[in-house]
């Protein structure tokens, strides 16, 4: 691949109108807190906020003054929102035409007061994509220096395989936790790690905190013996035992609390114990590995 991203990554997603609501000096803050604690790629959507989040970011990261060599920006394409800043959008869908997907890598550009985008994401596979319009688009972005790398979200290997043999995949952001591990059963994470393809997870700490669940309990009655064990968060435990896999797979961390900010890259650093790795696993199964 030819950017280096940071190892945990900074989501965007919760920041805007869909959730926190946050204003530009709060925008500026969260920015230099990220880049200060080392979390310097900061990963995007076009529909987060409505199709909004990419220009407040973009403001706030112009009010920042920090050079944009120092960080990295991911933004993703294709799922056409239905929106009031989208009126043509009648019904949620997908579009990767040629056109759509260079008009919209330069609209992204535009918004996040930037010349360059150091990777871009086809956002969800759709049954019409063509693999030919979407490589075409792909390599006049690059030759055009607006984008420096080129990936997918959410594709199975053979989706991204479609893909691959047209024009080069460098990522796929996927959902994966400790509760969400089929990707690494499935052959996806094998098949990144054959074609050299970066995995970025999603949502990586699942469902642990959010759902009160036969799986989720036993998690939380383990994670707290591990917690006194390892004298460090749950939510940093959750971390390092995706960063553990082999494949190399970078979280993707939507927080916005300042305490948690700081604690994140203490997972790149925390190596568990095997059987602690494994003991993770077997919790979210309810049974023992096979």
């Amino acid at each position: 691949m030819s950017v280096q991203l940071s190892p945990i990554i900074a989501g965007v997603m919760n920041w805007g109108i869909w959730d926190k609501n946050l204003n530009t000096k709060e925008f500026t803050h969260l920015i230099n807190l990220f880049v200060e604690n080392g979390i310097t790629t900061f990963d995007h959507a076009d529909i987060y906020g409505g199709y909004t989040t990419e220009a407040s970011f973009g403001k706030a990261f112009s009010d920042s003054k920090i050079d944009r060599k120092k960080i990295q920006l991911i933004t993703k394409c294709g799922i056409q929102y239905v929106s009031e800043n989208r009126p043509d959008n009648h019904i949620k869908h997908y579009e990767y035409s040629k056109d759509y997907i260079i008009w919209s890598a330069e609209n992204s550009l535009k918004n996040l007061k930037t010349d360059y985008l150091d990777a871009f994401l086809l956002h969800r596979p759709s049954p019409l994509m063509q693999a030919d319009e979407i490589a075409e688009a792909a390599e006049r972005l690059k030759a055009d220096g607006k984008i420096l790398s080129f990936g997918v979200s959410n594709f199975t290997p053979f989706q991204t395989e479609l893909i691959r043999q047209k024009t080069q995949v460098d990522i796929n952001q996927i959902q994966f936790s400790a509760t969400h591990h089929e990707a690494m059963l499935d052959g996806s994470l094998d098949y990144m790690q054959v074609h050299n393809i970066k995995p970025m997870a999603w949502n990586p700490l699942g469902t642990v905190f959010r759902e009160n669940t036969d799986q989720t309990f036993r998690l939380r009655q383990l994670l707290a013996k591990l917690v006194e064990k390892y004298h460090i968060g749950s939510d940093i435990i959750l971390l390092a035992w995706i960063m553990q896999h082999p494949a190399g797979i970078s979280p993707v961390a939507g927080t916005v609390n300042s305490g948690r900010i700081q604690q994140l890259m203490k997972a790149k650093s925390l190596v568990l114990d095997k059987q602690d790795w494994f003991a993770i696993w077997t919790e979210s199964m309810g049974n023992r590995v096979p």
